[in-house]
């Protein structure tokens, strides 16, 4: 029996998934309509599918799949993106909003213009597993910088950002003997200003424009690396984020934007 189920498509920075409120629409096989739906000429095309429902910890949970159908621990971007559908949609009046999430309960700020949330702080909470990590891939040695944000990251700082090929080395990096799990690889480039330049290949989605997680642990390892204060503006291919990693009580927090594309129907 056919069943149509509501989705919106939503972004933060570039980074876009398909979202849907599953208290609404229950979802089976999220891994598998993640592909299907993520493809970009036979779907709806985006970075992945991103499930809203309840929570008995929080005021709502968020499960996120890759495009590959992988499940992710944590998104900072998509995070944002559900504080806005949350608000926007009515599911809530609060300007506070806990996230249940795998990687843990996430607190969402939203900063509200004329009724429509313009961008959202989330409190990503402390990193871990931070430690230098030499590391040789295709026959190139790189210096990097572990962090964990719920999720891992690579962090490998470079001279000039535009003479990595991410596309080639990205994959070799994501499936390094090193990381059984597979491992976030981010290239940055210390501008001026307390600005990086940053950009991404995502454990299960390959280049994305923007990685919310990724910002946060280049900010960290910046700091661990006497590069950067600890308040960066992170430059992403789809736009800027904040990082604060707050010396006082250890958080990283995270403030950008977040949009909505289209809402739309697909029948499965």
């Amino acid at each position: 029996m056919t069943r149509v189920v509501k989705f919106t498509k939503m972004h933060g920075a570039g980074n876009d998934y398909i979202y849907v409120n599953t208290l609404k629409y229950p979802i089976e096989s999220p891994e598998k309509l993640s592909v299907e739906w993520s493809a970009p000429h036979t779907g709806i095309g985006s970075d992945g599918l991103v499930l809203i429902g309840s929570s008995d910890k929080a005021d709502f949970s968020m499960r996120i799949f890759n495009a590959d159908g992988s499940e992710a621990k944590m998104c900072g971007n998509a995070s944002r993106c559900i504080g806005k559908y949350l608000y926007e949609y009515g599911l809530t009046s609060q300007t506070a909003v806990t996230l249940d999430t795998l990687s843990g309960i996430k607190i969402l700020k939203l900063h509200v213009e004329d009724g429509k949330v313009d961008t959202v702080t989330v409190d990503m909470g402390r990193p871990a597993d931070m430690k230098e990590q030499p590391i040789e891939a295709d026959g190139q040695k790189f210096i990097g910088t572990t962090v964990s944000m719920g999720n891992p990251h690579l962090v490998i700082f470079v001279e000039d950002i535009k003479d990595i090929n991410l596309e080639s080395i990205g994959p070799k990096l994501e499936n390094h003997p090193l990381f059984p799990d597979r491992i976030n690889v981010e290239f940055a480039q210390v501008l001026e200003h307390g600005k990086i330049r940053m950009r991404v290949w995502e454990r299960g989605s390959g280049i994305t424009m923007a990685c919310g997680t990724g910002a946060c642990a280049t900010t960290v390892a910046a700091v661990l690396n006497h590069k950067a204060g600890r308040k960066s503006w992170v430059r992403m291919d789809g736009g800027d984020l904040h990082i604060h990693w707050d010396e006082k009580d250890g958080h990283v927090y995270m403030t950008g934007p977040a949009g909505k594309v289209f809402e739309g129907e697909i029948e499965m």
